[in-house]
């Protein structure tokens, strides 16, 4: 019996593309501008109660500074890789969902107008740039490469976007 030696898989050329696609989705202006947006809006998710005056209702105030904390963890740069990249925007949508729906679910009378509006419109943006964010680290579709290679004259890969 002959063992065949396989190279592993970090080597794979369709990982390697993987990677190379991430790395031109964080340099593009897009990429960059979903980061400093998630990063401003983690930012005011944990600064919300106090510059909303919800602070004295303590679980939300808690709630909402390490939410934010961990949205501005997981969308800001901190993904060096396509597999990281994508699972954590996937994380950062959870959150974004759970802030919406935290004013009802947390211990404590904590449901005010104050708190639910800017729960609901932060975890909604939260939601947007997350999704904003998988959709990046996934790659443009064959569709929007052969139409940019059409205008360009050049043939697109097929194996892109994929």
């Amino acid at each position: 019996m002959t063992s065949v030696q396989r190279p592993p898989i970090e080597e794979h050329p369709d990982l390697a593309e993987l990677r190379d696609r991430h790395d031109r989705v964080a340099v593009s202006s897009r990429g960059q501008m979903i980061e400093a947006l998630a990063l401003l809006t983690g930012l005011y998710l944990a600064a919300s109660p106090w510059i909303c005056g919800f602070n004295g209702f303590t679980t939300l105030a808690v709630n909402n500074l390490l939410s934010g904390i961990a949205f501005m963890l997981l969308l800001g740069g901190l993904g060096t890789s396509y597999e990281r990249t994508h699972s954590m925007a996937w994380a950062a949508a959870a959150i974004g969902v759970w802030t919406m729906i935290a004013p009802w679910v947390v211990a404590g009378d904590v449901a005010h107008t104050r708190s639910i509006t800017s729960n609901l419109i932060t975890g909604a943006v939260a939601l947007l740039l997350a999704c904003a964010a998988a959709a990046g680290a996934r790659g443009r579709p064959q569709r929007v490469q052969n139409a940019t290679a059409a205008r360009q004259g050049t043939r697109a890969n097929p194996h892109d976007g994929l």
